[in-house]
């Protein structure tokens, strides 16, 4: 999720581990811990797929975080030395915190490597948008609560859990939305005989009703949108061309073997004007995709790897008005 949201989920977590008894400083680490982890933003990373790649990567392993807890304890209880009684309590508030942060990005289709150094793939169930006002806003008002009401502790904490609860059930229900959404569109791709071998159903952005469709199979990939507010419309796929021939030769580079690991199969392959261009199909919609590299010049008889250079494009906020009337 988006880092406002994390800071926000990091603050209501704070409260509820230790609010009552250390007021105001357990949602503010909170915040200030929720937002750790999103901090490998600014790490200078060799090449943008390295960047794209390794995001959420050791920053969000559940290894390295518990491992690093002791060393976050120390720190807090140095500038708080007079809440050194509440050391239990502080562990719990920066294990929580922690926990939370990787798993409601084990929500978001970008995914995490919740189990780095593990030669696993992320962990990316795809249920949530990565911004979701209907999850973020009630934490946040909980937490406004929480921070407004410090001279009635238990009261404050109440509607504090009260935030953290109503984001939860909504986190909850998209994980249900998406398991209905999954079970619909394989049914209609079953009775309509359409192959793949990668499949997806991910949220448009800023809510769970309109779920997005994208499918790889061979040397095409087709894109569709279902609704669970008008199922009876069904589902209608675009196809397009897929060229995965055009790696021929630079299939062994480490960018691309990084980008076809990164998005389990969902990519595509084109050809532009300068060279070859992976772009990840989970993250945007055709023909405008949040992450494309170009990974390869063109060249005879093949094409030549070059250091990957990330291609953006403009975003297309009128196609938010076409989705909202499609939901």
């Amino acid at each position: 999720m988006d880092s406002v949201t994390q800071a926000v989920l990091g603050a209501a977590v704070g409260e509820t581990a230790l609010g009552r008894r250390v007021g105001a400083k357990a949602p503010l680490w909170g915040a200030v811990l929720g937002t750790l982890p999103d901090l490998d933003v600014l790490y200078p990373f060799a090449d943008p797929v390295s960047a794209f790649t390794w995001h959420r990567g050791p920053s969000h392993s559940l290894f390295v975080l518990a491992a690093l807890t002791p060393l976050v304890v120390w720190l807090i209880l140095k500038l708080h030395p007079g809440s050194s009684e509440q050391r239990r309590g502080w562990y719990r508030l920066v294990l929580m915190v922690f926990g939370t942060h990787v798993l409601l990005d084990c929500f978001t289709v970008y995914g995490t490597q919740a189990l780095w150094p593990l030669p696993v793939p992320p962990v990316g169930w795809s249920t949530i948008f990565i911004i979701d006002p209907l999850y973020t806003l009630p934490l946040a008002a909980g937490v406004l609560a929480a921070l407004l009401l410090r001279r009635s502790p238990t009261r404050a904490w109440r509607l504090n859990m009260a935030g953290l609860a109503v984001s939860s059930l909504y986190l909850a229900w998209s994980a249900g939305a998406k398991l209905h959404a999954d079970h619909e569109v394989r049914a209609i791709l079953a009775r309509e005989g359409v192959h793949y071998e990668h499949l997806q159903t991910q949220p448009t952005p800023f809510n769970t009703v309109l779920w997005r469709v994208v499918g790889v199979n061979g040397d095409r990939y087709f894109e569709g949108l279902w609704s669970l507010a008008s199922p009876e419309k069904g589902l209608t796929l675009t196809y397009y061309d897929h060229r995965p021939e055009l790696l021929t030769g630079i299939d062994g580079s480490p960018a691309v073997q990084r980008l076809q690991w990164f998005t389990r199969g969902l990519y595509r392959v084109v050809q532009d004007d300068q060279g070859v261009v992976i772009g990840d199909l989970r993250m945007g919609m055709e023909p405008d995709y949040v992450f494309a590299f170009r990974v390869a010049e063109t060249s005879n008889p093949h094409p030549s790897p070059i250091v990957p250079e990330r291609i953006r494009t403009e975003p297309d906020f009128g196609r938010l008005r076409a989705l909202w009337e499609r939901i």
